[in-house]
């Protein structure tokens, strides 16, 4: 995740609206931009899909002056064809009034093509092939994308999962500004995820999978837990990347992130990650954070 504008914006932003607030959703086609509508829907936001961009101002002033809206969530995507070109410009005039978010989708080629083709629906870009529409996408997109305050990779995310994201960081009563964390256990041997932040090896721990009892279970059941937390090495990794988040979790919200990946990396990413991923984010749920884990490569 990244966040392109500076946390003394967003004060700004936040300090000449008079009334509401507003989301705007937008990014790649596929990512998931009407499952985080429903999601917004069900938090109590006004949901809009696919405004016209000269309908986003007036808009604005609807929320901010209405007393029937306080928050709203609208869409925005490339159906809007050559007029994105002036979102930027649009957006900077609605921030003088109205406390405004912008939050991008994107997703890799490899999960993008498959979602369209479960759907069975043509790239709204009308090229050749799907991947030929995802790239000329997402290049009409990298506008937008770079004065977006969110942007989430939905790549390994599954409707509920990221209906889960999207209650964490926008449900009533959380700060603004808040980090939402996610914890994720992954295998070297498939890749290290594109949505990672941060990448930590634990590779370096001994491995549970040599033990036999151990090798069909994962890093959340008690003995392979027990066995993987018995070495000293074990307690002095958790304490030190512990200490260095506490450190960096602050400086990275002053600069404005709202969600922060942070991934072990283990073999096969059954046992030794797994294991971290989960004590981390007691680790870190502990000093106040909203942390979620994921585990991309356990056994289901």
């Amino acid at each position: 995740m990244s966040a392109k504008r500076s946390a003394k914006t967003v004060r700004q932003a936040s300090g000449r609206a008079d009334h509401g607030e507003l989301v705007i959703l937008t990014g790649m086609s596929g990512s998931g931009k009407l499952s985080a509508l429903k999601a917004f829907e069900d938090l109590g936001y006004y949901s809009v899909d696919n405004l016209p961009l000269e309908l986003i101002p007036r808009f604005a002033d609807l929320v901010r002056q209405s007393p029937q809206i306080e928050r709203a969530a609208l869409v925005v995507d490339v159906r809007e064809a050559t007029r994105l070109d002036r979102f930027p410009a649009i957006l900077k005039k609605v921030r003088k009034t109205l406390s405004t978010r912008v939050v991008f989708l994107e997703a890799n080629e490899e999960a993008l093509v498959r979602r369209f083709s479960e759907t069975r629906r043509p790239h709204p870009m009308g090229r050749q092939t799907v991947a030929q529409g995802i790239r000329a996408e997402r290049k009409r997109l990298d506008p937008i994308r770079n004065v977006a305050d969110v942007v989430l990779d939905t790549t390994k995310f599954n409707v509920h999962e990221l209906r889960a994201h999207i209650l964490a960081q926008f449900e009533r009563g959380t700060k603004p500004r808040d980090l939402t964390i996610s914890s994720v256990s992954f295998g070297f041997k498939n890749g290290v995820p594109a949505e990672a932040d941060l990448v930590f090896d634990v590779r370096f721990l001994p491995n549970p999978h040599f033990v036999p009892a151990f090798r069909k279970l994962t890093g959340r059941h008690p003995k392979v837990a027990k066995y993987i937390r018995q070495f000293p090495q074990t307690q002095e990794f958790l304490d030190k990347v512990t200490d260095m988040l506490k450190f960096l979790l602050p400086h990275y919200v002053e600069e404005g992130k709202s969600y922060l990946t942070v991934a072990f990396g283990c073999t096969g990413g059954q046992h030794r990650s797994v294991f971290i991923a989960e004590e981390m984010k007691k680790r870190l749920e502990a000093e106040g954070h909203r942390v979620t884990t994921a585990h991309r490569d356990m056994p289901r």
